[in-house]
């Protein structure tokens, strides 16, 4: 059985915020929280990634200067003409004055080479000596170029004894001999202390900026709501002026309705029994054309009397809402067409959602007796949750809904205005040939009302 609600007594909810009201503040606040924390995200990730880069950058930078002061200072006075002659004496005092560099953990690996790419000291005695093929930034440095510093594992073929270290930190830098000759100095630490480093910056600086977003999030929350109930009170406003504006078309409707029965009909019926009295008691000659006179006056009666039921629609809460759509099936059947009504059983409409049922229903057949020369059409109601939907679809001969709407037909135009103010859609699919589905879909209660009480239909 179709349930469908009506006006009543005032809820207590009145006297307060509508619940209503509450779930969409509520709703739009945890949507805002949630944008907020994806925001978040979206902000601290790229800026932690680029402190951790920025902590490496400036970690290798450190490394790199410290490099360079160790061959100013070290490295490049103990580089004799004795050492470049692999003097071990001279080696040997070398590794005396670096031996501290190594024990500590601030070096892993010490090589010298000349400008020709032959090592001529490393801690490694076995390097020295080696000859690698001297590369373009190696020559790019020895002319005066930038000193290197990168992370990373060291797999080339002159990295043999780091190949197993991980990640190292290795620096390249320009030095001199004692008799001038240009060097390159390379040195190898270990790349765990650029990585504390890393993570001491980011544990010094994450949480503060996090706190700080979060906070900002926060001060935001409360012009947020207020925002949200501002933005429900006047949907709400709108959604009272529409009803409203219903509510008098409905009025509208009616007082024409009541003005073409209780007067114009009631005229035409009176002109229509005194000729149906002349055809009968007139002069015989004038008996055919008296006689079409009056056929012609109850045919157009019989029109006025079906434009005053569609002008306004029977009282939904008396009849129910199938036994007022089994009313529009009369201008259907005298053009030979079916109808068939499919009415969910648990089919639940405040008045509201009741008579935008109707009006789609009733616009939907009225096409569909004037234009598609159908043989059958059938009306589907169905609910989901607070959604309703209503389907009319027909077996004629169908049309393109990207052509313009002939002049004078607005009905589907209007009822589709009237069902998006509620926050509905209203969807055509046709095609020549192919038949014709009208489907409109809106949420129970868009058109906002307060107390209700449950009124069963006939249906």
């Amino acid at each position: 059985m179709a349930v469908f609600h009506a006006g009543g007594a005032s809820s207590p909810d009145d006297a307060g915020q509508d619940p209503a009201e509450r779930w969409v503040v509520r709703f739009a606040v945890v949507r805002f929280l949630t944008a907020g924390l994806v925001a978040l995200g979206l902000v601290a990730l790229p800026v932690a990634a680029w402190m951790w880069a920025e902590a490496e950058r400036q970690a290798l930078v450190n490394a790199r200067d410290i490099t360079q002061r160790l061959a100013d200072n070290v490295v490049g006075p103990l580089v004799t003409n004795r050492v470049l002659a692999r003097d071990p004496a001279a080696i040997e005092l070398i590794d005396q004055r670096l031996a501290p560099w190594l024990a500590n953990g601030n070096l892993t690996r010490i090589k010298v080479w000349d400008e020709h790419g032959q090592v001529v000291y490393s801690d490694v005695e076995s390097l020295i000596g080696q000859e690698f093929k001297q590369e373009e930034w190696a020559r790019l440095l020895l002319d005066g170029g930038p000193a290197t510093a990168t992370l990373e594992a060291q797999t080339a073929k002159e990295n043999e004894y780091e190949a197993h270290s991980g990640e190292l930190v290795e620096v390249y830098v320009r030095s001199f001999s004692q008799s001038g000759e240009p060097m390159i100095l390379e040195t190898y630490a270990s790349g765990e202390a650029v990585r504390r480093d890393q993570h001491a910056v980011l544990i010094g600086m994450v949480p503060p900026m996090l706190l700080s977003l979060a906070v900002l999030q926060l001060a935001q929350l409360v012009p947020a709501t207020r925002l949200a109930r501002r933005i429900r009170r006047h949907q709400a406003t709108r959604n009272a002026l529409l009803r409203c504006a219903i509510e008098a078309s409905d009025q509208e409707r009616r007082r024409i309705a009541s003005e073409l029965h209780d007067e114009v009909i009631q005229d035409l019926s009176g002109l229509a029994y005194a000729l149906e009295s002349e055809e009968r008691c007139g002069p015989p000659e004038q008996g055919p054309i008296v006689a079409m006179a009056r056929t012609l006056l109850q045919d157009n009666i019989r029109a006025l009397r079906a434009m005053t039921s569609e002008l306004y629609p029977p009282d939904l809460e008396e009849l129910g809402l199938e036994a007022s759509l089994m009313r529009l099936e009369a201008p259907l059947v005298k053009r030979g067409i079916a109808l068939s009504i499919d009415l969910s059983d648990r089919l639940v409409l405040d008045r509201d959602s009741a008579v935008l049922v109707y009006r789609v229903a009733r616009e939907a057949l009225a096409n569909t007796a004037k234009h598609s020369s159908a043989h059958s059409v059938a009306i589907r109601v169905r609910q989901a949750g607070p959604s309703t939907w209503i389907t009319i679809s027909d077996d004629g001969l169908g049309f393109n809904p990207g052509d313009p709407c002939p002049e004078g037909h607005f009905g589907l135009r209007i009822l589709r205005d009237t069902i998006q103010q509620v926050g509905g859609t209203l969807e055509v699919r046709s095609a020549p040939g192919v038949g014709t589905s009208v489907t409109a879909t809106f949420d129970e209660g868009a058109l906002l009302s307060r107390g209700r009480a449950s009124v069963p239909s006939n249906g």
